[in-house]
């Protein structure tokens, strides 16, 4: 009794590949063209793969017809020189096929459609999934790069007990990504809990083969800055501007703001109608304390201004360099340092100046005398 005739390898539906790929542009908004690319560039190597030496092989695709065509390109030679069989064809041999043929030219020799249907079979769905995962990870790329430097809100998905590294989930749908916000990018004292919303500052998004890493923060100072705009409609139009921002988070920020126009005081605007609008910033910054100083083109103002709550009685600008003495009332020197010098040190990040404070009863040391550091009390703090 004669065996049943063995069955063919399953072929490879052109139609159900071009409909799979529709669906993937209209649904995820996949483009068409890279899934085919993706399928092409699968079947073209594993082809080579099962056929040694074979260098060059193409793939035509028919949309409107929903045909695809595999090809091996084979250069016709002269018979004294055909020593290449999987890539070269004798001219008399490619006479056979068309009497057209010369020296030099290409000849598209058909692959088998049960071949092709087999090595497409084999490698079509895996490399829709692998291309679909490729797509959808540049999609979430480009979705937060273009983010970049702005707030986005996230939900705490787990705590890491080991080193205080909390991951969170933002965006939503398939433009969604875990992030880290690693311990030293959160506010001292600040108590996250697992399901907690809250907003973080994107500082950069870089593209890895396991998908997009987003870096975020909670301490730089873009946050604030951030938040400002979205509270304030003044920074967010351009008619009060941001000019620097000092800051220590969880504790203090300084923030210098200038108004283009004059009718607009930006310092009023920045704190609200009862300070309704700091107040919701403080409240997000879990009580961060934050000070407002008018920005001024002159830097013996502007250092001044940076230096409140305390009063200041005079600044003395060096001759070269970006250094400053201030004088402050006696009884005011501990006010304008601050508490382990953070007054002091963040009106320095704020300007760009190294500053100087010292007593109003300071009075300058003879040339051949001690340092002004030694003969009084002050404090020196630069940016």
């Amino acid at each position: 009794m004669r065996g049943k005739k063995q069955k063919e390898p399953a072929g490879m539906n052109p139609a159900e590949i071009f409909a799979a790929v529709a669906m993937l542009e209209k649904e995820r908004g996949i483009p068409q063209s890279f899934m085919m690319g993706k399928i092409i560039q699968a079947v073209t190597t594993a082809y080579k793969r099962d056929h040694d030496g074979v260098e060059n092989v193409i793939v035509e695709t028919d949309e409107e017809h929903q045909t695809l065509k595999m090809f091996v390109q084979k250069t016709v030679v002269d018979e004294e020189d055909y020593v290449d069989p999987a890539n070269e064809m004798p001219l008399e041999e490619a006479k056979h096929l068309s009497a057209k043929y010369e020296i030099g030219d290409i000849v598209n020799i058909p692959v088998d459609n049960v071949e092709f249907g087999r090595i497409a079979a084999g490698n079509g769905k895996q490399v829709i999934i692998q291309g679909l995962r490729e797509a959808e990870r540049g999609m979430v790329y480009d979705e937060f790069n273009s983010k970049q430097h702005e707030i986005l809100t996230g939900v705490v998905t787990r705590i890491d007990p080991r080193n205080g590294n909390v991951s969170l989930r933002i965006g939503t749908g398939t433009e969604s990504t875990e992030a880290l916000l690693v311990a030293g990018e959160q506010v001292p004292g600040e108590a996250l809990e697992e399901g907690m919303h809250i907003k973080v500052y994107v500082v950069d998004v870089r593209r890895l083969t396991r998908g997009p890493q987003v870096l975020i923060s909670r301490t730089h100072p873009g946050l604030v800055k951030r938040l400002f705009e979205l509270e304030v409609p003044e920074i967010f139009d351009g008619t009060v501007e941001v000019k620097s921002i000092a800051r220590e988070a969880g504790s203090r920020t300084k923030m210098a703001v200038w108004s283009n126009d004059e009718n607009v005081d930006p310092i009023g605007a920045c704190v609200g109608p009862k300070g309704q609008r700091v107040a919701a910033i403080v409240d997000e910054l879990r009580g961060e304390k934050i000070d407002i100083i008018k920005f001024s083109e002159d830097p013996a103002q502007f250092i001044a201004a940076a230096l409140a709550p305390a009063d200041v009685v005079d600044v003395w600008m060096a001759d070269e360099g970006k250094a400053c003495r201030v004088l402050v009332p006696d009884d005011q020197l501990s006010l304008a340092i601050g508490k382990e010098g953070q007054n002091a040190r963040l009106a320095a990040r704020l300007t760009g100046y190294k500053i100087d404070i010292k007593p109003q009863s300071y009075q300058e040391p003879e040339e051949d005398g001690e340092s002004p550091a030694e003969e009084a009390d002050g404090i020196s703090a630069e940016e």
